[in-house]
């Protein structure tokens, strides 16, 4: 990726926060390297390096800054992820995909041989896969060495490593120091009987309360818990060949520009996939200087909207297809009731957190009709979860970020019960799509209704929704703010 050094010199200068997760700068005076907005004092220009990844920093042998702390940096946009290979496949890194596959799955999931993958990637980041990926590892173990109290084993194994003594290794070898250096600097976030407690940064402004509205009026009972300053919920996924359920906890720190997160020790090993996952929930990557400017007086109102993202998009399937016509509060009995007799039981729960949300897998050996009579879900909706759970389970449909969209939506309204408005609502929160639009949503028809009350047709809504492109999805979540009732998807 070619960097502009004049620009990229301005933005240090100015500490642009738009910038931030965009490029690092090594300073050759100091070996280290920082994110654009450090508040140290800044270098002179004849000594300053722009690199696009940290990976790339790191190799030419700068060293994390310890004030700024470049594994703070929020990331790419799914947007930006999306029109590049290069990107999607770094994406999938941080997921910890190499954790589990080699080089070659990596380049067939993003549809590439593994040499034009390693060309491409290259370069983006001027790194190689893999040592984007031992950067990725490193730095994880750094935040989690800095603002945990974890021991130094647990680190090793949450961060990738498999051992202390790699974790050592990795180190010495790039940042010259032991890790237990980092501890005698830390004042750990996390000291209680909580997995961990660490920061996930983005981009301001980040319109935390209305976010949390957005997921109080939709909070499913046993799986949510939503209060006026917080969001907790459960989550089971699938990570290095076992599978790990437990509850997350998430509050805004808008002095740091971060969510504090919290995780259950059950999920510390698994840590690579949730962090994803939860920066795909509160959309952190977002660049609102782009969308706010872009939807102009429809943001003003209220400025670094986030689209909610998922942290299953089975589970976003399943909450669209129960909310299709029924009421919110309906909705969220029949996914209360389903979570209860389909869900994953915590181990150890968490208050008003005991299950998870049921898998594909789960549902995809339940009879619709017995789901229908559970659930209290009219017969052809509860058919049309359970179809969607098994083509999901038998690994023809993916409903994650970075599919192929036009192939996944015509696959999604394949499916019996699944239509446009679905299709749209699912693309936008589980795909993170963020030009999807459902046009046939009532609450935006009214929301774009004429003076006199008269509603739009399909034509004229795709009309001027088409002014909001390629952030249609962020309008339309303006569009439910502004209105007094919530939208009828759950």
């Amino acid at each position: 990726m070619h960097l502009d050094p004049d620009a990229c010199y301005h933005a240090v200068q100015s500490r642009d926060r738009r910038f931030d997760g965009w490029f690092f700068v090594g300073v050759t005076s100091t070996g280290v390297y920082c994110r654009p907005i450090c508040a140290v004092r800044t270098p002179l220009q004849k000594n300053c390096r722009f690199f696009a990844s940290a990976a790339a920093a790191e190799k030419a042998g700068f060293r994390p800054c310890l004030r700024c702390r470049p594994e703070l940096a929020p990331g790419h946009s799914l947007a930006e992820m999306s029109s590049s290979l290069a990107r999607a496949a770094a994406r999938m890194i941080d997921e910890g995909f190499l954790q589990q596959h080699d080089l070659a799955a990596l380049a067939a999931a993003v549809g590439v041989t593994d040499r034009h993958l390693r060309r491409i990637f290259r370069a983006e980041f001027d790194v190689s896969p893999i040592e984007y990926a031992q950067t990725q590892r490193l730095l994880l173990a750094k935040r989690l060495l800095t603002d945990t109290a974890m021991p130094v084993g647990d680190v090793a194994y949450a961060a990738g490593f498999g051992s202390v003594r790699r974790l050592n290794s990795g180190f010495a070898e790039h940042y010259g120091f032991a890790p237990t250096r980092l501890r005698t600097r830390a004042a750990p976030v996390s000291r209680g009987d909580d997995g961990a407690t660490l920061m996930l940064g983005y981009r301001p402004p980040f319109a935390w309360h209305a976010l949390l509205d957005f997921l109080r009026a939709r909070a499913v009972d046993g799986v949510e818990v939503v209060d006026a300053h917080s969001y907790a919920r459960t989550i089971a996924l699938d990570y290095a060949g076992r599978r790990h359920a437990g509850w997350l906890r998430a509050r805004d720190v808008p002095q740091r520009h971060a969510i504090a997160l919290t995780l259950s020790a059950s999920l510390v090993q698994a840590m690579p996939p949730v962090l994803a996952r939860v920066r795909r929930l509160f959309d952190l990557d977002c660049r609102p200087d782009l969308v706010d400017t872009h939807l102009g007086t429809l943001a003003a109102g209220t400025p670094g909207l986030r689209v909610p993202g998922a942290v299953d998009g089975f589970e976003i399937a399943v909450r669209a297809i129960a909310g299709q016509v029924v009421s919110l509060a309906r909705a969220r009995r029949i996914l209360a009731r389903l979570a209860a007799a389909y869900g994953t039981p915590l181990a150890q729960p968490r208050a008003g957190l005991p299950t998870a949300f049921p898998s594909a897998t789960a549902l995809a050996s339940v009879d619709p009709q017995a789901l229908s009579g559970e659930t209290g879900l009219q017969a052809s909706r509860a058919a049309a979860m359970v179809e969607i759970a098994r083509a999901i389970d038998a690994g023809r449909l993916r409903l994650e970020p970075l599919v192929p969209l036009a192939p996944t939506l015509a696959a999604l309204q394949a499916l019996s019960g699944i239509g446009e408005w679905t299709a749209q609502y699912i693309a936008m929160r589980a795909l993170g799509w963020p030009n999807a639009f459902p046009l046939g949503d009532y609450v935006l028809r009214k929301r774009l209704a004429d003076h006199d009350g008269t509603l739009p047709t399909r034509h004229a809504m795709a009309t001027r929704a088409e002014d909001w492109a390629p952030w249609r999805a962020y309008a339309a979540m303006h569009l439910w703010h502004r209105d007094d009732a919530q939208a009828p998807t759950p």
